[in-house]
């Protein structure tokens, strides 16, 4: 006969009284509850403050350029006139100056610095990796100065014999392009400036290009190597479409770094007030090295405003740039997730 347990007693009511939680769960014990009103306070106050800075700096630029503004208007953008004596003044020539400056150092600086980050991180020997990139973060501890007097002294007199010279010898007579490549090749001018830019811009473009590709997943790209793609298709299809918004930020970062760079533009471009033509060589200025050349012996009146107001152009040239990038990276957003 089979065994039988003996029966105990169920109590219901009393099983449902311990199913019910008793009280409330301990509540977490603040040591200090003043610090954290302290760090929300600062951290408030942190942001106010670079707001507030911004706000002090636009309306600065604005209050000391309005003799300039009132005087030339709008015109100023596109006047190429620049005479102090008779109080003449236009930003064309440091505008267009600084903006073909720029554009020259970034067709040269992504596609290198692409080349590198590409270079560091996919096929680079791992004994090379380092002191690699080591030697090219280097390259961003260099002093403009020191930039500007290389440029000068040694690139300067390079790029006119073995650059300039084939460059005019070569399409020196064909229609638009020999326009571009025309005046004396001296070794100075936006194309020696826009050269140096790039130089000066590439260490900031690659760091941040190697670091964003870095960060992709090992198993993203390791699944695309496993279906047959080249290192090729895995930058272009993988590694590119997940780090767009960092790659997009560190040309951005490099822009701003060359449409702010004065000493070393200084040395090289020229420092010539007129547009005579539109030829890479032609010696022209920019809105830093005008500044910097002229603002400390500009006395008060339309000369000195006229030098503010170019510098409001160009926060108005950098804040059009970020925002051009940020209506990009909105785009790529959109576009996600639809085929190619």
């Amino acid at each position: 006969m089979a065994a039988t347990l003996p029966a105990t007693p169920y109590d219901h009511e009393s099983s449902m009284e311990r199913s019910i939680p008793r009280g409330r769960p301990p509540q977490r014990r603040r040591v200090a509850p003043w610090a954290d009103r302290l760090f929300s306070w600062l951290t408030h106050g942190a942001a106010w403050v670079t707001l507030l800075l911004l706000a002090g700096i636009i309306v600065s630029l604005i209050f000391g350029a309005a003799p300039a503004i009132k005087e030339f208007g709008l015109g100023f953008l596109w006047t190429s006139e620049w005479d102090p004596v008779q109080e003449k003044f236009g930003g064309l020539v440091m505008i267009y100056g600084t903006l073909m400056t720029s554009l020259i150092a970034l067709v040269i600086a992504v596609p290198v610095s692409f080349g590198i980050a590409l270079f560091l991180t996919e096929l680079s020997p791992g004994w090379l990796k380092r002191p690699l990139g080591t030697a090219i973060e280097l390259l961003a501890a260099v002093p403009s100065i020191v930039y500007g007097m290389w440029g000068l002294l040694v690139f300067g007199p390079i790029l006119a014999t073995y650059v300039q010279a084939p460059l005019q010898a070569v399409f020196g007579n064909v229609p638009f392009l020999g326009a571009l490549f025309s005046g004396p090749p001296v070794g100075i001018g936006i194309l020696s400036a826009g050269i140096i830019l790039a130089i000066m811009v590439i260490p900031f473009i690659a760091a941040v290009m190697r670091d964003v590709f870095e960060v992709t997943p090992p198993m993203l790209k390791e699944s695309a190597y496993g279906l047959g793609s080249t290192t090729w298709e895995v930058v272009s299809k993988v590694v590119l479409p997940y780090t767009k918004t960092g790659v997009i930020g560190g040309i951005m970062l490099g822009l701003g770094r060359a449409l702010g760079e004065t000493m070393a533009v200084t040395f090289v471009i020229g420092n010539f007030n007129q547009l005579d033509s539109l030829s890479l060589f032609q010696a022209a200025n920019s809105i830093t090295s005008a500044l910097a050349n002229e603002f400390a012996e500009a006395g008060a009146g339309l000369h000195q405003a006229s030098l503010i107001y170019l510098g409001l152009v160009l926060f108005f040239i950098t804040f059009v740039v970020l925002a051009l990038s940020k209506l990009l990276l909105l785009q790529l957003k959109k576009g996600e997730g639809r085929p190619s």
